[in-house]
């Protein structure tokens, strides 16, 4: 008997986070309600560059690596697979729909050791900084394999020299 308060009060502790945290995340939806969804994959993407499978770690508003996007189906992590076209990036992360970031969307890609909640070793993300609407955002990837992701990076600089390249010509 001696063991039943305290098991009832850590039960509703853990309700009262449970509650706490459903409300943060949907206070966090509606704060982000102006960034637009992402794009339907069209039906020509152009000449693929590179795929492969990988984990989706996390898309956030640029230069923020704690402020996540909780919209457009970008809001948790999850294995994905990628394809870099030279119409621009498709991500298929599992449970979602397919992603599309058109290519004169992308403005640049790097490495990046953090974000939000995963700490890997030293340039064992790949940043894709992107516009998702109007609002630059910076998506984290982690290839499983290979574990190099310089094959990524040269596709998506590929794509980010030939969109800057459409524009220069316009």
């Amino acid at each position: 008997m001696d063991k039943v308060f305290p098991t009832v009060v850590v039960g509703i502790l853990i309700v009262l986070v449970l509650v706490g945290m459903y409300f943060g995340w949907r206070a966090r939806q509606k704060r982000q309600a102006y960034l637009v969804g992402t794009l339907p994959v069209p039906g020509d993407i152009g000449t693929e560059l590179f795929a492969s499978e990988l984990l989706y770690v996390a898309t956030t508003i640029a230069n923020e690596p704690l402020n996540r996007v909780a919209v457009s189906g970008l809001g948790y992590r999850a294995r994905a697979s990628v394809v870099v076209a030279t119409g621009g990036i498709v991500l298929d992360l599992a449970g979602e729909p397919e992603a599309f970031i058109p290519a004169e969307k992308v403005i640049g890609v790097g490495r990046a050791n953090w974000t939000i909640d995963r700490v890997v070793e030293n340039g064992g993300l790949v940043v894709v900084n992107w516009m998702l609407g109007e609002t630059s955002v910076d998506s984290y990837l982690r290839l499983v394999e290979p574990p190099d992701p310089s094959e990524l990076i040269a596709a998506i600089q590929q794509i980010v020299v030939g969109a800057a390249d459409q524009e220069g010509a316009l």
